[in-house]
């Protein structure tokens, strides 16, 4: 079935063809849509799942950490401050390893205040042990939201997925929701081997000594160094389903491309325009759009970019006293590459708070790296007013 959505609700009808069973629902702009359409969708039988109504984004994740620890399937969706609020509880969630899904709508950080879109607010909590998906458009959206149910509950690791405030949440799309029968094929109820149980106790969350904790924490990360093989079979199970898939990135006209550009989020979108306008006219320029931040797709990004002349990272975020962060990650896959085959790199920053990532400012990004030898400097601000 086709269906007009906005972004917000292709959350929504994503996490009911999931068949969760709790949902932890606190309103905060742009996300508030997503939890206002399940609240619908439980109240007219649509979606059998509890739905609760709580004080905080705190008390959201907290109710989705008892939810998944006694075995339902739990979701919750937050943005910006809302996702600040949740941070220690992040930490609770991935290393209880309890595969909670979680919609983050990107929006930039206060103060100044703000409901537009930046991807600060997901990429500040990167080193919580969360998997990170990040969405191009609603379509993505809504099977991205079916296939983190698969992937966090094969390793046992929480997932966020990731969309732009207003540029999707709140923008209309045509949408295919495929039929419930085939999501229950590709996605069974969840059972896990442990669980809060009267009848067959164990504890959760105890303290643990040194003798312990750092082979817990060596579990944590040799399961987030399985995900992308789970998430590449996951994405390709789904496309015999459903007829879509993803990857964990995607190369666009890639193979010989000479400039490369690397995009994660909605503008990719803007981006593929900018290539095929590029290539019209002769010039050899590519996309490779991230999809799975964390973990970072190392190997993949490596095998695409070595032996590129030039790399150009287009991030609508920053980590203070540093650098744009996808472009960290990129300079750090590639860094110590041999062989004279690493390209050079140019960090760019656009659009933070919000402000329009047009094709104009995208042909300024692409002509500036075909002219300059090499990139001025780590940070290069693009769009700023004068």
């Amino acid at each position: 079935m086709k269906k007009v959505l906005m972004g917000n609700h292709a959350v929504s009808y994503g996490v009911r063809l999931s068949r969760a069973e709790v949902i932890a629902a606190y309103p905060i702009t742009p996300q508030t849509q997503i939890v206002e359409e399940l609240s619908e969708l439980c109240a007219n039988g649509e979606l059998k799942a509890k739905f609760i109504k709580v004080e905080s984004e705190h008390s959201a994740m907290a109710s989705c950490i008892g939810a998944s620890a006694a075995g339902a399937r739990a979701f919750t969706a937050t943005s910006a401050q809302g996702l600040a609020l949740m941070h220690e509880l992040l930490h609770w969630a991935s290393g209880a390893r309890l595969p909670i899904v979680l919609a983050n709508v990107n929006r930039a950080m206060a103060p100044g205040w703000s409901i537009w879109t930046e991807q600060t607010d997901s990429l500040a909590q990167r080193d919580t042990g969360w998997i990170q998906l990040y969405c191009e458009n609603n379509q993505e959206v809504l099977d991205t939201v079916i296939q983190a149910f698969r992937i966090g509950e094969q390793v046992f690791l929480p997932v966020m997925l990731i969309l732009d405030a207003f540029v999707l949440s709140h923008t209309y799309e045509v949408v295919d929701i495929p039929d419930q029968k085939v999501i229950d094929q590709y996605l069974p109820p969840y059972k896990p081997p442990f669980k809060m149980d009267v009848n067959d106790p164990h504890a959760f969350g105890a303290l643990v000594t040194p003798e312990n904790y750092y082979e817990l924490r060596y579990k944590i990360q040799k399961a987030m160094e399985d995900v992308p093989a789970v998430a590449e079979k996951a994405d390709e199970e789904y496309h015999k389903l459903v007829g879509r898939r993803y990857g964990i990135v995607e190369s666009v006209e890639l193979d010989d491309a000479e400039l490369v550009l690397v995009t994660a989020g909605a503008l990719t979108s803007n981006a593929r325009a900018i290539v095929r306008e590029y290539r019209s006219k002769g010039l050899k320029v590519g996309l490779l759009k991230i999809r799975m931040f964390r973990p970072f797709p190392a190997e993949k990004v490596r095998e695409l970019l070595m032996g590129k002349a030039k790399v150009v990272v287009i991030d609508r975020n920053i980590s203070f006293g540093a650098t744009g962060i996808f472009y960290q990650e990129i300079k750090a896959a590639l860094y110590g590459q041999a062989n004279g085959k690493a390209p050079r790199i140019f960090g760019t920053i656009i659009g933070l708070g919000g402000r329009d990532v047009t094709l104009s400012d995208l042909r300024k990004i692409v002509d500036y790296a075909l002219e300059a030898e090499q990139p001025e400097e780590d940070i290069i601000w693009m769009g700023l007013k004068q």
